[in-house]
Parts: C-alpha cells; structure tokens; sequence
C-alpha cells in the first residue's frame, strides 16, 4: 500500500466520528481510523482494485455458466448463489 500525506479540515463532526472510530479498533490515530472507516465504507463509491487471480475465476465461471446456460437468464437466487 503507498501512502500519501494530506492535510485536511475536517468539522467537529466528523473529527468525533473519527475519534470513535480509533477508540473502537484501537488504531494509534485519527489517520488511522479515516483509512479503517474509508475501506469499510469505500466500495460503496469506489471499488477495490481487483486481482488478475480473482479476475480470471470470475471469467471462467461466466464461461462455464455461458457454456451450461447459453444466453437464458439466471434467477436472481441462482446468480446470488454462484457468487457467494
């Protein structure tokens, strides 16, 4: 992971929020507790790079899935269930 220094103003919100956030994983400080709450909070606006490893898996299920079910829709549950 490469780290870069920022210098941020922050309202006394957030800086509480921060705070509690150190304090509940006890991380060392409040740059600490902005990286812990962005990666639990980040995918939600951004994703995670993803790995070539995971990359190829996914490829291969939708082949094989391709090959098994041709261009027929999936069922939300069948879809769900191939991901999990």
């Amino acid at each position: 992971m490469n780290d870069v220094n920022v210098n941020v103003q922050i309202d006394e919100y957030t800086n509480r929020v921060l705070g509690v956030v150190k304090e509940k994983y006890g991380l060392k400080d409040k740059g600490q507790a902005l990286v812990k709450f962005t990666h639990e909070f980040g995918e939600e606006y951004v994703e995670k790079e993803v790995s070539e490893e995971s990359l190829k898996r996914t490829i291969a299920i939708c082949n094989e899935t391709f090959k098994k079910y041709g261009n027929k829709p999936m069922k939300k549950e069948s879809l769900k269930k191939l991901f999990e």
